[in-house]
C-alpha cells in the first residue's frame, strides 16, 4: 500500500491518527538530533571550563577563562550565583556557607532543567505512539469488516488487503516509539552525567568560597 491508496481508502479518523504519528515522529527526530549535538558540546565544554577554572590564578581570571569555553552557559551561572546578595533581605540571611549552598543549588537546577528540555516529548512519543498505532489498526479493521459485511461478499483477497493496510498503523506506531524510547534513555544518561559533573564542581566551588571558620 502506498500513500495514495491510504488516503483514498481511509476515513477521517485514520487520517488524523496517521498525521498524529507523523507529527510525533518528526518532532522526536528534531529533538533527538538537536539534543545529541547539544549534549555532546556541553559535555566537552563543561570539562574544559572546569579545568580552566582550576588552572586560573584568581577568581576573576577564572571567570574570564570559563567564558571562553562555556558556549552554552552551563558553568557560568554557577560562578555568577556566588555573587551573593547585599544585606537587608532574607536572601542574605544566614552565614556565607548556607547562602552559597542555596544559590549554587538554584543555579544548578536551572541549568539542569534547560538540559532536560525535550525529554518529556521523547517520553510522550515513546509511550503513546504504539497505542495510537494500535487504535488506527483496530479502527481500520473495523471499517474494513463493516464495509465487507455490507457488500455481502467475503473472500480472502478482499479481507487480506484492508486488514493488511490497517496493520501498517501498528508498525508505524512502533517505528515512532522505538527511536524515541532509545533516545530518551541515552540522552537521559548524558544529562545525568553532566549534572553529576556540575554538582561536583558546585560542591568544590562552595568549599573554595566559604569562610574558613565555617
Amino acid at each position: 500500500m502506498n500513500l495514495t491508496d491510504f488516503l483514498l481508502h481511509s476515513d477521517l479518523v485514520s487520517r488524523v491518527l496517521a498525521v498524529a504519528l507523523l507529527a510525533l515522529s518528526v518532532s522526536s527526530w528534531v529533538v533527538i538530533v538537536w539534543k545529541w549535538r547539544l549534549l555532546a558540546r556541553v559535555s566537552l565544554d563543561v570539562r574544559r571550563s572546569v579545568a580552566a577554572f582550576w588552572q586560573a590564578p584568581g577568581f576573576d581570571a577564572a571567570q574570564q577563562r570559563v567564558a571562553q569555553f562555556d558556549r552554552d552557559g552551563c558553568v557560568t551561572p554557577l560562578l555568577e550565583a556566588t555573587l551573593l546578595p547585599v544585606g537587608g533581605t532574607l536572601a542574605s540571611a544566614g552565614d556565607r556557607q548556607n547562602q552559597l549552598t542555596r544559590v549554587l543549588r538554584d543555579a544548578l537546577q536551572s541549568v539542569v532543567r534547560r538540559l532536560q528540555w525535550g525529554q518529556l516529548l521523547l517520553a510522550t512519543a515513546g509511550s503513546i505512539s504504539p497505542f495510537v498505532g494500535l487504535l488506527g489498526t483496530v479502527w481500520g479493521i473495523f471499517n474494513a469488516l463493516t464495509g465487507m459485511a455490507e457488500a455481502g461478499q467475503l473472500t480472502i483477497d478482499k479481507v487480506a488487503g484492508p486488514v493488511g493496510e490497517a496493520l501498517i498503523m501498528t508498525a508505524a506506531g512502533l517505528a515512532v516509539a522505538i527511536p524515541a524510547v532509545l533516545a530518551y534513555n541515552l540522552l537521559g544518561r548524558r544529562v545525568a552525567f553532566i549534572e553529576a559533573e556540575l554538582e561536583g564542581f558546585a560542591h568544590d566551588l562552595r568549599g573554595l568560597l566559604a569562610d574558613p571558620q565555617d
